[in-house]
């Protein structure tokens, strides 16, 4: 595995890209947004997860997230990726449930998965994820910038509080509004929290 792919602080801040195979705009469908919120919302429950930041973009998620011990982060994301794809796959393979773009969509996850070392029939998430460890104040901030401002960016927003499919609004509301609005489904465990549960030591 390229050295840009691996986690190296199991437990500590990491910012993590997970992308769709072939970059398919899969999670311009609220339907497969919900499956990744529930199945984060399992892992931190479960699992030891937790979520700093993220945001959803068309074919693609960042967020930022750690682990508390005796599970391990690797670990917790390898299995995320699995029961979200399973998730993701029953959905389209169900013809009961509403989707435009079933066929198309069963035909692309089953031709990204030819030649497959594991020999899956179909791949829905791309297999590396890239991942920075945030050693200092100064990378965690820029990259929680950069999560946030990604909408922007592509042109869908104007601010970053504006998409709603990421934790821009809760860090930029006020922190008693957020516990109301957004920790029901996702429980988003702020950055500043981590600071003052893992303490000055942590960094």
């Amino acid at each position: 595995m390229s050295e840009r792919y691996k986690i190296r602080d199991q437990h500590g801040l990491t910012y993590l890209t997970c992308s769709i195979t072939g970059w398919v705009d899969l999670f311009s469908r609220q339907v497969y947004r919900d499956i990744v919120l529930q199945s984060w919302r399992y892992c931190q429950l479960n699992k030891g997860f937790q979520l700093h930041a993220y945001a959803f973009m068309p074919s693609h998620i960042h967020l930022i997230a750690s682990c508390r011990a005796p599970f391990r982060l690797s670990e917790v994301m390898r299995d995320w990726k699995a029961r979200t794809a399973r998730q993701i796959l029953l959905y389209l393979q169900d013809t009961g449930n509403p989707e435009s773009r079933r066929e198309w969509l069963l035909y692309l996850f089953s031709y990204f998965a030819l030649g497959k070392k594991d020999k899956q029939t179909y791949q829905i998430w791309q297999h590396e994820n890239p991942a920075i460890e945030l050693y200092s104040e100064k990378v965690l901030s820029q990259k929680l910038d950069y999560i946030h401002l990604n909408p922007v960016r592509a042109g869908f927003v104007d601010k970053p509080e504006d998409w709603k499919f990421s934790s821009a609004p809760f860090y930029a509301s006020t922190r008693e509004d957020a516990d109301t609005a957004y920790e029901v489904l996702i429980d988003i465990h702020p950055v500043w929290q981590w600071f003052y549960e893992e303490g000055p030591g942590a960094w």
